[in-house]
């Protein structure tokens, strides 16, 4: 779900979004950096989109990336299908754009950050890496296209 116009600076929320939990980061008002923040525990759409809301307006975010679990092909499967519908349905409910992004081996790279921390402590705080992972990336691709480098 691409912006209609140029998005405006300002700070960004990544989710990443699992069955049970979904992991929140927020990014710096200048775009550059992304901090892995809080897990929400799922609950129905209706309270999820209520307390992402409320983390939007918290942040002043100004638009929220949602991880996109693509296969390592490309294609699109049963989960990156259900994320798909719920970042659109998630778009519905706020004020600013929601955006999917690539996600594939972010986990995988949430992990290896972790290493080295108690197994709850890792298990609590990988769904937040993770959506750190996703939104540096997504940061670091935007950055480079606005500066016209590819």
């Amino acid at each position: 779900m691409p912006p209609r116009e140029p998005l405006p600076p300002g700070p960004f929320l990544a989710l990443d979004v699992g069955e049970r939990r979904i992991g929140v980061a927020y990014g710096d008002p200048t775009g550059t950096l992304a901090t892995p923040w809080m897990t929400i525990r799922r609950a129905s759409r209706r309270e999820d989109f209520a307390t992402i809301a409320r983390l939007v307006k918290e942040r002043g975010a100004v638009a929220v990336v949602v991880g996109h679990p693509l296969n390592m092909d490309g294609s699109a499967g049963p989960q990156a299908r259900r994320v798909a519908r719920y970042a659109q349905a998630l778009a519905e409910h706020l004020p600013i754009p929601v955006l999917l992004w690539d996600e594939r081996l972010s986990t995988d790279i949430a992990l290896e950050k972790r290493q080295g921390i108690g197994r709850s402590r890792a298990a609590a705080s990988v769904d937040a890496e993770a959506a750190a992972v996703i939104l540096q990336d997504y940061l670091d691709a935007r950055k480079s296209a606005m500066s016209g480098k590819t």
